[in-house]
């Protein structure tokens, strides 16, 4: 079954964040469920703002679930990454990691790798891949010990240059990473750099196993250019059984862009 997923992000709320709901966790939580929303994807600014416990309560409280965890806060806000030059920048990046793996397991979601894969710059790209492949192979390893996947994010060429096509991507991750380390395709940053998203998707097939559903200007879909009728055939026909996370401005209101989001899920699925 395919189900949707609203951002919920504990940073300080802004119209320039692609964040539908919070910083108030719980205000978020209640209005996701109060719309309709089966789950939600948390984005915390660090390891201590999430609170285990306290969202567990939330997800009884609301029957709701957590879909994913975002690790962004840990690039965000200590700037670390997983193919930093210094190896001890490295392993606080992975350590960062493992321990949202963890926390998102025992709330039964998973963690989300994107701006924390980093940036090559001028270094060798053999260099780069070998120490991603590395780090991703071992944190692939965390989550399957938690009975989890793990979500790779390829970004656009703006904010990485490591991978931006999900065919690039899915040649990466097949020549020996772990089955349980799969695509996140966002399709904002496939709008820039795939020929056909359509296609991409197809061809990326049971790698996917999360999905950003976004429009092309990165407001909810409908708000934008994007042909969805095509994506949606294509994730039927990959039998794709994920999230679709809403990650979209919040324009012109939180909860307005939330609604709208979630009428388009149910126009297209």
């Amino acid at each position: 079954m395919i189900r949707p997923s609203v951002t919920v992000s504990l940073l300080s709320n802004s119209p320039k964040s692609p964040f539908l709901l919070g910083p108030d966790l719980g205000a978020a939580v209640a209005t996701a469920a109060e719309l309709g929303y089966p789950a939600f994807e948390l984005f915390p600014p660090n390891l201590e703002a999430i609170d285990v416990t306290r969202i567990q309560q939330l997800l009884k409280d609301h029957a709701i679930q957590l879909s994913t965890i975002g690790t962004g806060g840990g690039w965000l806000t200590q700037q670390l990454t997983l193919i930093d030059p210094d190896a001890t920048i490295r392993q606080r990046a992975q350590d960062y990691i493992a321990n949202v793996i963890r926390q998102a397991a025992e709330l039964g979601a998973s963690a989300i790798i994107g701006s924390m894969q980093g940036r090559c710059g001028n270094r060798e790209r053999s260099e780069c891949l070998s120490l991603l492949g590395d780090q991703l192979g071992k944190l692939a390893d965390v989550a399957a010990r938690c009975g989890r996947p793990l979500f790779y994010e390829p970004l656009n060429r703006y904010e990485t240059d490591l991978f931006n096509t999900l065919e690039a991507t899915v040649k990466f991750l097949d020549v020996g990473l772990p089955e349980n380390l799969q695509i996140l395709a966002d399709l904002f940053h496939m709008n820039i750099e795939e020929t056909c998203t359509a296609s991409a998707l197809k061809m990326a097939g049971n790698r996917i196993g999360h999905v950003h559903f976004v429009d092309s200007n990165r407001q909810v879909p409908g708000r934008g250019q994007t042909d969805f009728q095509p994506i949606a055939e294509a994730l039927r026909e990959i039998r794709f059984q994920g999230f679709l996370a809403i990650e979209a401005f919040p324009v012109p209101t939180p909860r307005e862009a939330a609604a709208t989001a979630l009428a388009s899920f149910h126009r297209w699925f």
